[in-house]
C-alpha cells in the first residue's frame, strides 16, 4: 500500500440515512479508482465508507480509539490501535494525503481543524460551512462539494492521479 494514495474520511459516528449513503458511495469510488480509505474505523460514516470500498474491492484501514481490534467495523481490513482516545483523530487525518469530511458533528469539525492546520487538503461532502475569508487569512481552504463523484474528482486532481481501479460504476 503506497501512502501517496491514502485518503481519510471523517463524519459522525450518529451518522443520518442520507451521510451513510454518500459515504458508502464514496467509498466505492474511493475502491475503483485505486485509493485507499482511512477512518476512524468505527461506525456511521466510518462503518458506510468502508463498507463501500470494500464492495469493490478496496482496501480499509481503521485508525481506532482504544486497544481492542475487535472495536473495529467488520469493513477494516487493517486495524490500528493507537489507545489515545479521540486523539486519535490527529493519527487519522495526518494518514491521508488527502481529508474528505463527510457530513458532521463536533468530531469532524475538530478533523477538519486539524487537517487544515497539518496542510492537508480538505474536501467537505456536504459538511460544516466553514468562512473562506477566515481560513484564507490562516492560509487554509477547503473544497466544497455536493456528490461522492466531485469529492473523488478532486481527490485525483490534487494527488495528481490517475484511477487505477479500472472498474467502471
Amino acid at each position: 500500500m503506497k501512502s501517496a494514495r491514502h485518503v481519510a474520511v471523517c463524519g459522525p459516528h450518529e451518522a443520518t440515512p442520507e451521510e451513510q449513503a454518500l459515504a458508502e458511495r464514496l467509498g466505492e469510488l474511493l475502491a475503483v479508482s485505486g485509493l485507499t480509505v482511512v477512518c476512524g474505523g468505527r461506525g456511521g460514516v466510518m462503518a458506510a465508507v468502508c463498507r463501500g470500498a470494500k464492495r469493490r474491492g478496496g482496501q480499509t484501514i481503521g485508525i481506532l480509539p482504544g486497544t481492542d481490534p475487535s472495536d473495529a467495523n467488520e469493513w477494516v481490513d487493517h486495524p490500528i490501535c493507537t489507545g489515545l482516545g479521540e486523539a486519535r483523530n490527529v493519527v487519522v487525518v495526518a494518514s491521508g494525503r488527502v481529508v474528505i469530511a463527510v457530513g458532521g458533528g463536533l468530531g469532524t469539525l475538530s478533523e477538519i481543524a486539524l487537517a487544515l492546520k497539518l496542510g492537508r487538503p480538505v474536501i467537505a461532502l456536504r459538511s460544516w460551512p466553514l468562512d473562506a475569508s477566515l481560513l484564507s487569512r490562516a492560509g487554509a481552504t477547503i473544497s466544497e462539494v455536493a456528490t461522492p463523484e466531485e469529492a473523488v474528482n478532486q481527490v485525483l486532481a490534487v494527488l495528481s492521479v490517475q484511477p487505477t481501479g479500472g472498474a467502471e460504476l
